[in-house]
Order: structure tokens, then C-alpha cells, then sequence
């Protein structure tokens, strides 16, 4: 019997893993970025993650701090932490489930004063 010799390589199984990989490992990055401060979140039912740009992440702790990022930031200081920001990024709120409503009020009003269009609270998926 003669043996075919390979005029090419089929390298469309090998693209499929990589793509795969590379799926695992911008979800894992995700997972780790935003796990940086501890808060526990309100649960809700239509729970959603935000998708296109990369959102900018305001946390307040059970305490009442304030985080931009990893920096925390005083609520009256707020507007200077934010004054180099694009108006149109999205700003992810991460509020604990057991801070006082005016806290997460005072924060929103400031933020909308600020002018910027997008706010997204963050939430966990009901079980």
C-alpha cells in the first residue's frame, strides 16, 4: 500500500484550543480584578454583568468607606478623584448590603452631579 504523503497541516483544531484558552484565562483575569475589597452584595433577581467598556469600580464598605479602585477616597474628595474620568465610562457601584440607604444616596447624587452617564450597582444572583 502507498502511504499520502501531507501536503498541509490542518491547524484549525489547534486555533479552537487556543481560543478556548484564551476565554479561561480573560475570565479568570476578570474574577481576580474585581475581588479586592470585601463587601457583601445585595442579592436581586435579574442579576447581569456589564458588558463593552471596561467600568470603573466605586465600592463602600459595610463601615461607610469609600473606594475609587483600590484608593479609598473621602465622598467629599470624590469629585477630584474622578475629574480626569472620561463622563462616559460606566462606574460600577459596589455597595455592602448593610450600609445605611442615605450613604448609597449621598454617593449617587454626587456622582450624577459630576456628570457622568452611566451608573451600574452591582449585584449577586438570587440563589
Amino acid at each position: 500500500m502507498d502511504e499520502k504523503e501531507f501536503d498541509y497541516l490542518n491547524v484549525i483544531p489547534l486555533v479552537d484550543v487556543m481560543l478556548v484558552l484564551l476565554t479561561i484565562v480573560l475570565t479568570t483575569s476578570t474574577f481576580i480584578a474585581i475581588g479586592g475589597i470585601k463587601v457583601e452584595l445585595p442579592q436581586a433577581a435579574a442579576s447581569r454583568e456589564a458588558a463593552a467598556q471596561h467600568p470603573l469600580n466605586i465600592t463602600i464598605t459595610k463601615e461607610g468607606k469609600v473606594w475609587v479602585e483600590t484608593t479609598e477616597t473621602p465622598l467629599t474628595e470624590l469629585g477630584s478623584a474622578l475629574a480626569a474620568v472620561d463622563r462616559t465610562t460606566p462606574l460600577t457601584i459596589r455597595a455592602d448590603k448593610d450600609i445605611a440607604l442615605q450613604q448609597f444616596v449621598d454617593l449617587y447624587e454626587t456622582i450624577k452631579r459630576l456628570g457622568f452617564i452611566t451608573l451600574i450597582l452591582q449585584t449577586e444572583q438570587q440563589p
